[in-house]
């Protein structure tokens, strides 16, 4: 390794790895799930809710073995499945035929801010997996998800917003920020990655109307649940399937393509859809505020 890299949001040199490496050899019984706790204690390695980040300092390991920078122990167990089990057979029959609403027949519209164990999590869930058209495996790390029900308590919209992506060029040159201080601020990032208006509800501008009740919300719910607040919003839309009207009327900025890489993708040989790349700040004097 011969420059310190940034991995994981933390800078990684000869000294840390040695570090690490040395903690492995010590301790050989030790399972990864074990190590990893331990190096996050180590660490000091933190949320700002004050939840222990170990399963970021997993991924840290898993990124170092991968890249032979250390040896880790072997797996004692498979990795879990991670997300919802649906049958298909679940789902037939279910879905409503199409039905026209005006936006003032759906309101007020009811946001649910929902976690795990909420009683509309698992309806949440499904109506991702089964009409999201990139499906749902289940949320990772800091993330709020809402369920949008219409006056009447009617399902009509789903949003779930979670870490934002690690590099981004033309946010990241909207922001200005350097790699360090990209490294320290992005927390107060979430990205939009999943936004689902149910199919067979068909209204004229409630796509953005639920962005705006949403955002309104947000940055208070998260530093409610997480310590923290956010500064910035990012989405990315898939312009062959999307024209991006509803984020465009909301007044989100759009500031560019994504390259067509993906966040496992550290040889450039995997080809993902161009998407376009839409940003919201949620406070004045953004890019200032996550510069410093």
């Amino acid at each position: 390794m011969p420059e310190p890299q940034i991995i994981q949001g933390r800078q990684i040199g000869r000294e840390q790895i040695a570090e690490i490496q040395a903690l492995i050899e010590a301790n050989p019984r030790w399972s990864r799930w074990r190590l990893s706790r331990t190096l996050a204690e180590r660490w000091n390695w933190y949320a700002a809710s004050g939840e222990l980040k170990d399963m970021a300092a997993r991924t840290l390991l898993l990124k170092l073995h991968q890249r032979q920078l250390i040896r880790l122990p072997e797996r004692r167990r498979r990795p879990a499945r991670r997300g919802p089990h649906f049958s298909a057979e679940l789902f037939d029959g279910l879905d409503p035929d199409p039905v026209h609403f005006e936006l003032r027949d759906l309101q007020p519209l009811r946001i649910d801010l929902l976690g795990p164990r909420h009683p509309k999590f698992h309806q949440f869930e499904r109506h991702l997996f089964r009409h999201h058209y990139l499906s749902y495996r289940g949320p990772v790390g800091e993330n709020l998800a809402y369920l949008i029900q219409s006056r009447r308590g009617q399902d009509v919209a789903c949003v779930l917003f979670g870490a934002a992506a690690w590099q981004c060029a033309p946010r990241d040159q909207w922001i200005g920020w350097s790699a360090a201080q990209r490294a320290q601020k992005l927390p107060f990032l979430a990205n939009n990655s999943r936004f689902l208006i149910l199919p067979w509800i068909q209204t004229s501008c409630l796509a953005s109307h639920v962005l705006a009740r949403v955002r309104a919300r947000l940055s208070s719910d998260w530093q409610a649940r997480y310590g923290h607040p956010l500064y910035l919003l990012e989405s990315f839309v898939e312009p062959g399937r999307f024209a991006g009207t509803c984020y465009q009327a909301a007044n989100w900025i759009h500031v560019g393509q994504t390259t067509g890489r993906t966040r496992q993708d550290r040889w450039t040989r995997i080809q993902a859809p161009l998407k376009d790349i839409y940003l919201c700040p949620l406070r004045r004097n953004v890019p200032r505020k996550l510069c410093l």
